[in-house]
């Protein structure tokens, strides 16, 4: 578990502390405990030449000079460096999800699921490059590009969803992915119709229902 610095910029300032990357993270995540990120018991300008923030400028900055209040805010509302090995991890970890996603979605043009081996080799044929963005909004993208070299498509169920008022907002952003047309209802309900990924289903009724209370009306088009 590496030791590293986490950094906020107030009004100017820097602000750095030395924290266990690990646990910082899921202190930044909501879940963790602040006392076990902490490595140090100061806040520095600098944390490699040492050089402490005084009083004044923690009550400046952060309102308060209490060091937990003030390190969890650097934790969550700053950056926690990442060493070269963790990002490295992090994207294969990123890479993986995207190809289990496609081997459970997609088929060949005979409707066969293609190897792991396979889309490996036909990702590294096309030069694609993984970015940080979640797994299945990086799939619609690397299958255009895996077309070029692989018969491939995605197996998708058309629905159509009718989403109450009050949670249009709150479940705008998971529709866009598999969007294909929305219409805007006159008692303020907003009906779509969406292509999405069989494999992806599951997973996106339970994100849906968490949201809407199970009250959206769904119907498959054939």
């Amino acid at each position: 578990m590496p030791s590293v610095t986490a950094r906020i910029k107030v009004k100017g300032k820097h602000y750095e502390i030395q924290v266990n990357l690990d646990e910082a993270l899921k202190v930044r995540e909501g879940k963790g405990d602040i006392m076990a990120a902490l490595e140090s018991n100061a806040v520095f300008y600098d944390l490699n030449k040492g050089s402490h923030v005084s009083t004044s400028d923690l009550m400046e900055a952060f309102g308060t000079t209490d060091f937990r209040q003030i390190a969890t805010r650097i934790i969550q509302k700053g950056e926690v460096q990442k060493t070269q090995e963790f990002r490295d991890a992090e994207k294969e970890a990123k890479i993986k999800q995207v190809i289990n996603l496609i081997i459970r979605n997609a088929v060949d043009q005979n409707g066969r699921p293609y190897t792991e081996e396979r889309i490996k080799r036909a990702i590294e044929e096309v030069h694609y490059s993984f970015d940080n963005k979640p797994a299945e909004q990086q799939m619609p993208s690397l299958i255009e590009k895996l077309k070029t070299v692989i018969p491939i498509k995605i197996e998708t169920k058309k629905i159509k969803l009718t989403i109450p008022a009050q949670y249009t907002g709150q479940v705008y952003g998971l529709l866009k992915d598999f969007k294909e047309s929305e219409e805007w209802l006159a008692n303020g309900s907003l009906q779509v119709i969406m292509n999405i990924p069989s494999g992806l289903q599951i997973d996106f009724y339970e994100k849906l229902n968490n949201i809407t209370h199970g009250t959206v009306q769904s119907q498959e088009i054939k």
